[in-house]
């Protein structure tokens, strides 16, 4: 058995650092596996993915979507390589999840020590949105590996003097990683820009020459990228109106910064109820001690979260939910710092206990909410089986009505079930300023004129996926009601299927 003085000797930073990451890995690989639906937001990327040529994907993406041009390379040979299924159109996903475990463990290192190492790799390991888009369609989960990646990258140019091994190494990896990444480049400018500034306020010998060729790589990779891809997002209505609220009214506005930066603590950080505000609290007891401890490694730090609030000024980008995702670790670190300097202040008597209460609260749910995606995963919209429920029990004259806003996850699973065009109907699309929101007198009279199309018919299917607006849905039901019988049912997490007699 081990003994006390063995299981205290394994008890160390050094040697729990590496649990947490293999927890990371298991939790992220366990949400992979379970193989889940594409839901509707990675069904309108896959079929763009799936439908089009790595030439076609140079070109502006169809339903008001848009992607780094690398990640969409990058998923299109891997549905050449492995097929088109869920596994390989996550594959990307998955890969960039678990390196990021390994590149915030080194960028932990050269910012904190000791536990608070431990705490910060314990929080990155488990919050939702971190496990999550690990295995989710999306660019979300590189963006944060990138982002990493640019910061340790970009941390290089605070070596004494810079070499032509590291010149060529820091001008290739940032100009590559921009198009991988669309926020790349603000961890680049943030990080980057924070390291020359420290140089020249330490007034350290800087061979300018060096320093602009990485800069210059890095600016022209940039430039060359946002022509090519980004400036047909910038000129899509669509997008521009999804993101009106991601944007401030007017440069100065400190209510709204505030505000988003609030919010980002529970999404995309994932710290929710009253353990959102704790989260805020800890995060400036981390600011404030890092500014006593280190001004300039807080600088660095704090760089892309800085950046990225400049772009959102000059309405660039948006400071919204998942587009920020590749700013939790920098907020992470310094979370981990504050907890960390309570447990460090052993003058106080009662800090070192306050810092296992802080840490417990703040660990407590995203570990066991991890835990749990072992043996029960995240699921979204399962439309998988409802679609093989209907294909069971479907029978000759069948109509197969599919609610609009569900009609992307409908089509890319379509002909693995044996559905060609023709063989269903695509209800109306009810798109307006209401939209996802509640159901306007406009959309209502657009249903019911759908509906009242399919009266007549003995077996009628309407197959909800994506429906997530429940007086919508309620709505909806109760008209069907009213003209025709209920005859069968099937439901499954954020899908569901009717089978009614219109006649």
């Amino acid at each position: 058995m081990l003994s006390l003085k063995g299981f205290n000797k394994f008890i160390v930073p050094e040697n729990v650092v590496w649990v947490v990451i293999g927890f990371g890995i298991v939790v992220r690989v366990a949400q992979y596996v379970w193989n889940r639906s594409l839901w509707a937001d990675e069904a309108v990327l896959a079929l763009n993915i799936v439908n089009r040529s790595f030439w076609e994907l140079l070109q502006p993406l169809d339903y008001d979507q848009g992607a780094p041009l690398g990640f969409l390379m990058v998923e299109k040979l891997a549905v050449q390589v492995f097929g088109n299924n869920e596994y390989a159109l996550r594959l990307f996903p998955l890969i960039c999840g678990v390196v990021s475990l390994f590149l915030f463990y080194g960028l932990a290192k050269r910012f904190i020590q000791g536990w608070g190492i431990t705490i910060a790799l314990a929080l990155f390991a488990s919050l939702h949105y971190l496990v999550y888009y690990s295995s989710e369609v999306k660019q979300y989960s590189s963006d944060v590996a990138i982002a990493l990646f640019c910061s340790l990258l970009s941390l290089r140019l605070l070596s004494p003097k810079l070499g032509i091994y590291d010149v060529l190494i820091l001008s290739l990896g940032g100009a590559i990683a921009i198009w991988f990444s669309h926020p790349a480049i603000f961890v680049l400018v943030g990080v980057g820009g924070s390291c020359f500034l420290l140089k020249l306020v330490k007034k350290e010998e800087i061979k300018l020459t060096n320093y602009l060729a990485i800069y210059s790589s890095w600016i022209i990779s940039f430039i060359a990228f946002y022509f090519i891809s980004i400036k047909n997002l910038s000129s899509d209505e669509d997008l521009l109106t999804s993101w009106q609220k991601a944007f401030p009214s007017f440069p100065l506005d400190i209510i709204w910064y505030l505000d988003a930066f609030g919010k980002f603590f529970y999404r995309p950080l994932g710290f929710n109820g009253p353990f959102d505000g704790l989260a805020i609290i800890i995060f400036v007891v981390g600011c404030i001690a890092y500014y006593h401890r280190n001004k300039r490694s807080l600088l660095i730090i704090v760089s892309p979260i800085l950046v990225t609030f400049l772009a959102s000024a000059i309405q660039k980008y948006p400071f919204r939910s998942r587009l920020v995702l590749f700013l939790t670790p920098f907020v992470i670190l310094l979370i981990a710092e504050g907890v960390d300097y309570l447990r460090r202040k052993t003058k106080y008597k009662f800090a070192p206990i306050a810092s296992i209460v802080i840490l417990l609260l703040l660990l407590a749910t995203p570990v066991i909410s991890a835990s749990q995606l072992m043996v029960k995963p995240y699921l979204r919209g399962e439309i998988k089986p409802v679609i093989s429920y209907v294909k069971t029990n479907q029978k000759p004259g069948d109509i197969l009505y599919i609610y609009q806003r569900g009609k992307y996850q409908f089509i890319y699973y379509a002909e693995k079930f044996g559905y060609q065009k023709g063989d269903y109907i695509i209800g109306v699309d009810d798109l307006d300023k209401y939209d996802g929101k509640k159901l306007s007198e406009a959309e209502w009279q657009r249903y019911k004129n759908d509906l009242d199309n399919l009266r007549g018919n003995k077996r009628v299917w309407l197959l909800f996926s994506h429906a997530t607006v429940p007086s919508e849905n309620k709505k909806i039901i109760s008209y069907l009601d009213s003209i025709g019988k209920q005859i069968d049912f099937f439901r499954q997490p954020g899908a569901f299927v009717y089978l009614y007699d219109l006649t």
